[in-house]
């Protein structure tokens, strides 16, 4: 029952007795060149048109990536100003910058003072007490940047690195009396409610 279909289509060939006429195949290539020339100078100029568009296409697509990934510009006085600052800062030579030992008290005072902030509870009491401290410890903080840029500038030295070392002292020592200052006051008040 089974055929393969292979001798089915060549006995079928063989049987048929279609056959296209002498220059059918010529005739008809005439007619599709008279249907659609080759050389048709409209055609070329449309595809010219399309090549054209399909380039401005890609420039502007290219214009707008570029300028949706590019930085944005800052003012010009602003980045000089910011920059110089941030330049001068990461320049800055500091105690860890002289001795691994020195290192050792810079980090051991910074630490410190970081942890004494952190452990200081703002109140509504005690708000104006704290924000006159912590005005205290900007004019340190920008005290131990002049010292800082003293010891790049002019190198290590004996008076500079103790005036550094006082600095951070004196900023631990300011934070310890704030701490009493808040329990007094805290005291006070516990006082007064009772």
């Amino acid at each position: 029952m089974a055929q393969d279909l292979r001798d089915l289509f060549k006995e079928k060939d063989k049987q048929s007795t279609l056959r296209m006429t002498e220059g059918h195949e010529e005739r008809f290539l005439n007619k599709l060149d008279q249907a659609l020339p080759t050389d048709n100078p409209v055609g070329w100029r449309f595809q010219m048109w399309q090549i054209a568009a399909s380039f401005v296409l890609l420039l502007g697509l290219g214009y707008g990536i570029y300028h949706f990934f590019q930085k944005p510009v800052v003012d010009s006085t602003e980045s000089i100003a910011d920059t110089d600052s941030n330049v001068k800062e990461q320049q800055l030579k500091s105690l860890g910058d002289i001795s691994p030992d020195l290192k050792k008290v810079e980090d051991y005072y910074l630490a410190h003072i970081n942890l004494e902030l952190s452990k200081v509870k703002l109140t509504p009491d005690n708000k104006e007490l704290f924000d006159g401290y912590v005005i205290r410890l900007g004019e340190l903080n920008q005290e131990y940047k002049k010292l800082s840029l003293e010891l790049t500038e002019n190198g290590p030295n004996e008076l500079t690195v103790s005036a550094l070392i006082d600095n951070l002292k004196l900023r631990l020592n300011l934070l310890y009396r704030l701490k009493e200052q808040l329990h007094d006051l805290n005291a006070s008040e516990e006082a007064s409610k009772v």
